[in-house]
């Protein structure tokens, strides 16, 4: 049983090294992108609040952010745990959770935080912007953004911090180095991974 969350800045590669971590845990990945993608596509009540909100150009706020996470977190294939990726992004939405796993006496086991220096999070995202041609992604897009995650996100590792569950790992070094370095660190923590069937 292994419920984690991964922390890292735009370009720290968490998306990848989330969906990895997950499958050596053998838990569902969860990424707030893909619960709203998810919800929308199920044409749900809550997936139709988020299309109207995303259509118009908005962020989905705190508490329907939060509703639309707690009922993905219901369903069975993260009855055994979960790795959370882009939720919580904020300290309103940590209190959400945090009410949330309390009501059904679970608590975060660990929180993986890439740790990626800034210039390195712009050189990739460049790069990345570069090779899909998205023109969005300008370096001034890429500052601001990084400027909201060190704001808004960033402090939220405080308040794990204090718990003692956070686990800083170095984010430079080929996929693979990062993914050892993680499953090391939440290993030494006690998380077992399920034997290879």
């Amino acid at each position: 049983m292994s419920r984690l969350l991964i922390v890292g800045p735009q370009g720290s590669g968490k998306g990848t090294q989330g969906v990895r971590i997950a499958q050596a845990f053998g838990i569902p990945a969860i990424s707030t992108g893909d619960v709203f993608r998810g919800a929308v596509a199920a044409g749900t009540e809550l997936g139709q609040q988020v299309q109207a909100i995303i259509e118009a150009g908005n962020l989905v706020s705190d508490e329907l952010t939060s509703a639309v996470v707690r009922d993905r977190l219901a369903q069975p294939d993260a009855e055994h745990g979960f790795l959370l990726d882009g939720y919580p992004r904020n300290v309103v939405q940590v209190m959400h959770l945090e009410e949330f796993l309390e009501g059904r006496d679970e608590q975060l086991d660990a929180v993986i935080e890439l740790d990626v220096p800034r210039d390195e999070s712009i050189a990739r995202l460049s790069l990345r912007a570069a090779e899909q041609g998205r023109s969005d992604d300008t370096e001034e897009v890429i500052a601001n953004r990084l400027a909201i995650y060190e704001r808004e996100t960033a402090p939220i590792l405080d308040i794990y911090r204090t718990r003692g569950i956070v686990d800083r790992i170095d984010g430079v070094g080929t996929l693979d180095e990062i993914t050892e370095r993680i499953i090391s660190a939440l290993e030494a923590r006690g998380l077992v991974r399920p034997a290879a069937a």
